[in-house]
């Protein structure tokens, strides 16, 4: 299982890449425009509240529709081949969840109330990232199984690829039917443990906080932010918040439920980029990457480019992540720090909401934020050494960049592929090939049939076996162009 959400990690790398961008672009718009984001007294007309109003847009455009991304991108990272085949039914199982979960076709088929918790689970679940990244691996699952489908001769046109989407459709219906009755059961449960951790204070807050980054992979953390953030049992804490009300006109400490969020966002993300930075074994890659999302969580709170960056790839790591929160929202709320946000965590919220009559000691997000800072670079470093963990920059390609000066002995890309397959056992010996930066990546049957050297008297510069199912040929820069003409002969 986990080999497997690291694969999804990685394939997750593609789409996540974009992001960035977006959340900075989100940002400067809000910075720019408030009234956009619903600050009271705002302007909501003139030149900078337009400029401001297109960059929201911009980058709203992506950062809204992560869920197609995900869908489309990582099932593309998850082909076999990579084949865009595998995109397209990716979308098609999107697509065809996002409609059967929709809440006007769920209440076609069973009773659902507007503004009940059941209402409100397929309102979230609907189109969610949960569902991008669930469709990526039923699209991506299909075509591996399904690309090489022969049919019979009056249906031969549905052959091969061709049957990959109708694969698709069918399995996605089957997915949907169960999510009907499952999701709600699992949101309403969430909502009944955010009702019961609601009147713990501050520990209660810290509880929520941490489930609240824990959840973010599956979409579930919406059951809890309908709890906590918006009226759906008589909280409502960011409602209040930006109705200018204070503690006094509620009945617990106002912006208790935000506040945590903004050391952790603004600078806890920028410590833990640091540690990954620091540890990487590719510096440019690991930079190239949490840098920009450590600046687009600080800027306006979008965190989804850092989280969905090691998430999968190391799955403990993002425990220890959520579980992070959840302490310094303790910390906070007896520090009497409040802030709120409309959008998120960021600096652009901080700034806007400090005016407002609930906030308190804003002045305090330095010392905390460079607590979180420290702790979150301390703790990130510890682990990521200690365990030797597979964040962005230490994964198995990044570890090739010094492979990156090997060269083939011998440029006949045909031969040095024929001289590689027979080496690793032939054809059936086989299950699946790939390639990265410097490797041709085999899933194999027989372990003990590879000849390490006869694989090097190919043309290779090396084998590495991290398992019995699995080896690893080092080509070098021109793996590409072998991996090419090894798929001919499979």
């Amino acid at each position: 299982m986990m080999k497997y959400l690291q694969k999804l990690g990685k394939a997750l790398m593609l789409p996540v890449a974009v992001l960035p961008i977006c959340g900075i672009l989100m940002g400067l718009g809000y910075a720019f425009a408030p009234g956009v984001m619903g600050v009271p007294g705002a302007a909501t007309s003139g030149a900078a509240y337009t400029v401001g109003f297109l960059l929201v847009k911009a980058g709203g455009a992506l950062i809204d529709n992560m869920a197609w991304l995900f869908a489309i991108g990582a099932a593309v990272g998850l082909a076999d081949d990579h084949d865009g085949t595998a995109g397209l039914a990716g979308l098609v199982s999107f697509l065809m969840m996002q409609q059967l979960l929709n809440p006007a076709v769920v209440g076609a088929v069973r009773t659902l109330e507007e503004g009940t918790a059941t209402y409100i689970a397929f309102q979230k679940v609907a189109g969610n990232s949960f569902i991008g990244i669930l469709a990526a691996v039923v699209g991506a699952t299909c075509y591996n199984k399904f690309k090489n489908t022969q049919m019979p001769d009056w249906l031969a046109f549905f052959s091969g690829k061709r049957f990959v989407a109708i694969a698709t459709g069918l399995i996605s219906i089957a997915v949907s039917v169960v999510l009907l009755f499952v999701w709600p059961l699992i949101f309403g449960a969430l909502v009944a443990l955010g009702e019961a951790i609601a009147n713990m204070d501050g520990i209660g807050a810290g509880i929520y906080a941490f489930l609240n980054r824990l959840l973010i992979p599956t979409g579930l953390h919406h059951a809890l932010n309908n709890v906590f953030w918006f009226d759906t049992i008589g909280l409502g804490d960011l409602s209040h918040f930006w109705a200018g009300e204070t503690s006094a006109d509620v009945g617990w400490s106002l912006g208790m439920y935000m506040s945590g969020f903004f050391p952790c966002m603004m600078f806890g993300i920028a410590g833990a980029a640091l540690a990954m930075v620091r540890t990487a074994k590719n510096k440019k890659a690991a930079i190239g990457l949490v840098l920009s999302a450590a600046i687009c969580a600080f800027v306006c709170g979008v965190t989804e480019p850092f989280e969905f960056g090691f998430m999968f790839l190391c799955f403990p790591l993002y425990v220890v992540y959520s579980a992070l929160y959840g302490i310094f929202t303790v910390i906070t709320y007896y520090s009497g720090f409040r802030a709120g946000f409309c959008f998120s965590a960021g600096a652009t919220d901080l700034v806007f909401s400090a005016s407002l009559p609930a906030a308190a000691k804003t002045w305090m997000i330095i010392p905390l934020g460079i607590a979180a800072f420290l702790v979150f670079y301390f703790v990130f470093y510890f682990a990521i050494t200690k365990f030797d963990l597979k964040t962005p920059g230490r994964e198995d390609e990044d570890a090739e960049e010094a492979e990156k000066k090997v060269t083939l002995a011998n440029n006949n890309y045909t031969e040095v592929a024929s001289g590689v397959l027979k080496a690793i056992g032939g054809k059936a010996n086989v299950s699946s090939v790939d390639y990265c930066a410097t490797r041709l990546r085999f899933t194999i049957k027989d372990y003990t049939q590879v000849d390490e050297k006869a694989v090097k008297a190919a043309g290779a510069a090396g084998v590495i076996r991290p398992d019995k199912n699995t080896c690893q040929v080092i080509i070098g820069t021109k793996v590409q162009f072998v991996y090419d003409e090894l798929k001919k002969m499979l």
